[in-house]
């Protein structure tokens, strides 16, 4: 009798910790959307290699460090949490050329990543401003700044918020397709 449940106990115990093994995989995985920024970086800088680069985890480094100085906003965020920039405080760029090296796609790089440190997937893209459907009154001076830095253009002397406005409408034409 005690034998008996001894063993079913044992039984359950197994069961329990198999069951734990199984969902361990899982709850570790991506989720849709998570660490959007790493998944696209990491893509986006593969696609930069050439197949004798991507053998190499020196020179995968070396790359990198070289498409950091030139990303920005995000992504040069990101560079900053891997090492890749000179300011960085860690330096995780193993964690990245390996992987690259052995051919891993980039949402299971992002998942070791992840695990490393967890700020890499709390980074998120900025919601983009339809300049053609939104009233450019109704925005926020940052809002308005926001949309002059991602065209790469500065408003010099701007110093009210009617400055920032007209100089989006003056830019308008150039960054906007208007829909006919």
């Amino acid at each position: 009798m005690v034998k008996d449940n001894f063993l079913s106990g044992r039984i359950v115990l197994m069961s329990a910790f198999g069951l734990i093994l199984f969902l361990l995989p899982h709850s570790i995985a991506l989720k849709e959307g998570d660490c959007e920024v790493c998944v696209k970086t990491v893509d986006v800088f593969v696609n930069t290699l050439s197949e004798e680069v991507k053998k190499d985890t020196k020179r995968i480094e070396e790359e990198f460090r070289s498409f950091c100085k030139k990303s920005k906003n995000k992504e040069q965020r990101f560079c900053y949490y891997l090492g890749g920039v000179e300011d960085s405080a860690t330096g995780i760029l193993g964690e990245l050329s390996k992987p690259i090296s052995w051919s891993m796609p980039a949402e299971k790089i992002c998942e070791k990543l992840k695990k490393k440190d967890a700020q890499i997937c709390d980074l998120r893209y900025d919601k983009q401003i339809d300049v053609n459907a939104v009233d450019l009154k109704k925005l926020k001076v940052r809002d308005l700044k926001k949309i002059l830095s991602d065209w790469d253009e500065e408003c010099d002397g701007c110093l009210e918020k009617t400055d920032f406005i007209k100089r989006i409408e003056e830019l308008k034409h150039k960054y906007v397709k208007t829909e006919l």
